[in-house]
């Protein structure tokens, strides 16, 4: 019965795949409608055509199986559809990629080998998927550029008349005309139908692929901090890393989580996994560092301004052409393009897409700044600085290191309002890492706190040394142990004179910080 069963199965493969030549893509499908007619006309065809659609269904109901046998048998079949040109299997990979996922923890080695294998073809899939879409999209624009350059330099219809381009003593300069500028009529004619009409293109196979890069993200999250599979584990950690160069962008929604997962994985018993974590952690950290700060309320009234007035200057544009210079949903995905982003963008006015002068190129650039800083705002700051104080709890040293780390450079990042202040609820935990058994951990807590209060006020001041003071009297060990170090990191970092003056107003006004468990 097994052999009939594997000839059955792989007679049904070889139908498969003859029949996908005749397949229906959903790209196709959706672009024609739903009209009644349509579907009749398309009902022939499709009754002789594989539905990934409907195959879709039955596999994510069964993905969930143990026996490694129909885990082999399921990631065959997962092989083959996705070797087949035209049914782009991997705009449904998250509908059975968590169970695909789960296979790697088989312990049957061939079940393990194969879903391995599979997983780097959809990953090289969707990085393959995403460096073309780049590529199309900045070939579009600077065909777009080139287009309305070519339309800038010739002159118009309008400003043609007969006696600037006749003869001299002719009345309509007609004879001339020709003779002067053989064939200026038909350029003029190209360029305004390249203009006015849409810009044609060669179609490239995957341009069209859509990949839900938010699902795939979500689920690799949750295998993240949900297993205890090292495999599993580390190979979630090496496709977020990936996806850093697929769609960063992306991944600005899941920073809380990423670093509640992340963090703990810094500390692994297994070399490869703290790698990876490493990796993803430092990838993460150049990625917020990369993103624009907020700028300050004058300047983005101007920046409002500038872009009022380009918006209208677009608004006279051709639709096809108004478009690509002012992408709306256009994001750049590579994280290196990202840091090396160019100064600014041209704007496709006639009068401005010769080389701008600077003034326009800076308010360019500006413009183009504060599109990108809206993602810092999208950034949930407070989610990230509580999944970051649940670290001090950790039991790992690397751990705490890397989560005070990450509220230093976003101290350093945020802007004036978002700022860990001292009323807040991450203050009270950080005084208490001062006690931390770590020197390295008690050293990145000083330089934290020395930003907190390197230029707040008076009364903060004051209420961060009187806080301090309470810290010691209440624990004679940290005085005599680490209070030395402590009032001589913050000396360093802070006006040693300042810290003294408020140390001994304290001591002179509070009697509770003179208790009898320090004397």
């Amino acid at each position: 019965m097994k052999n009939g069963a594997e000839l059955l199965d792989r007679l049904i493969k070889d139908i498969v795949s003859e029949s996908a030549a005749t397949y229906v893509s959903i790209l196709q499908t959706s672009e024609k409608g739903h009209d009644a007619n349509d579907e009749q006309a398309m009902l022939p065809e499709s009754t002789a055509a594989f539905s990934l659609s409907r195959f879709i269904p039955l596999l994510k109901e069964r993905i969930t199986v143990l026996n490694p046998f129909t885990r082999m048998f399921l990631v065959s079949w997962i092989t083959l559809l996705d070797s087949i040109p035209d049914l782009e299997l991997v705009s449904y990979l998250p509908d059975f990629l968590g169970g695909l996922f789960k296979f790697l923890s088989d312990s049957n080695q061939d079940v393990h080998t194969a879903t391995q294998k599979a997983l780097e073809k959809f990953l090289a899939e969707i990085k393959k998927i995403a460096q073309l879409k780049r590529g199309l999209a900045l070939s579009k624009r600077s065909q777009v550029e080139e287009t309305a350059k070519l339309s800038d330099s010739s002159p118009t219809r309008s400003d043609r008349s007969p006696r600037s381009f006749g003869a001299v003593g002719s009345e309509d300069g007609s004879a001339q005309r020709g003779k002067d500028r053989p064939g200026s009529d038909m350029e003029s004619d190209t360029i305004g139908d390249d203009i006015d009409g849409e810009v044609e293109e060669d179609w490239t196979p995957g341009q069209d692929v859509q990949v839900d890069h938010v699902k795939i993200l979500d689920i690799l999250v949750t295998f993240l901090g949900g297993s205890s599979e090292q495999e599993i584990q580390l190979t979630a950690l090496q496709w977020i890393d990936n996806f850093f160069d697929i769609c960063p962008e992306d991944i600005l929604a899941f920073v809380p989580r990423l670093l509640s997962e992340v963090l703990p994985a810094l500390s692994s018993d297994v070399e490869q996994v703290r790698q990876a974590a490493n990796r993803v952690n430092k990838s993460l950290m150049d990625y917020i560092l990369s993103l624009p700060e907020e700028e300050p309320a004058q300047r983005r009234e101007s920046l409002s301004g500038s872009q009022t007035i380009a918006a209208q200057n677009a608004s006279a544009l051709p639709t096809s052409v108004a478009k690509e210079a002012y992408p709306t949903d256009r994001r750049e995905s590579n994280l290196s393009a990202r840091l090396a982003r160019p100064s600014g963008r041209e704007t496709p006015d006639a009068r401005s897409l010769e080389p701008p002068p600077p003034s326009e190129g800076a308010r360019s650039s500006m413009s183009q700044d504060r599109i990108e800083s809206q993602q810092t705002l999208n950034l949930d700051y407070d989610a990230t600085v509580s999944a970051l104080t649940l670290q001090f709890l950790n039991e790992n040293e690397a751990t705490r290191v890397a989560a005070l780390n990450w509220l230093i450079m976003l101290q350093r990042k945020a802007p004036p309002g978002r700022r860990l202040e001292i009323n807040d609820g991450t203050f009270p935990a950080l005084l208490k890492t001062l006690s931390d058994m770590s020197d390295a951990v008690v050293t990145r807590d000083l330089v934290l706190l020395s930003q907190m209060f390197r230029n707040s006020d008076e009364s903060k001041f004051t209420s961060f040394m009187l806080n301090l003071l309470k810290l010691f009297s209440t624990d004679r060990r940290l005085l005599e142990t680490r209070g030395n170090l402590i009032i001589r990191q913050l000396c360093i970092s802070l006006s040693a004179e300042r810290i003294y003056r408020t140390l001994a107003d304290c001591l002179e006004r509070d009697e509770v910080c003179i208790s009898p468990n320090t004397t």
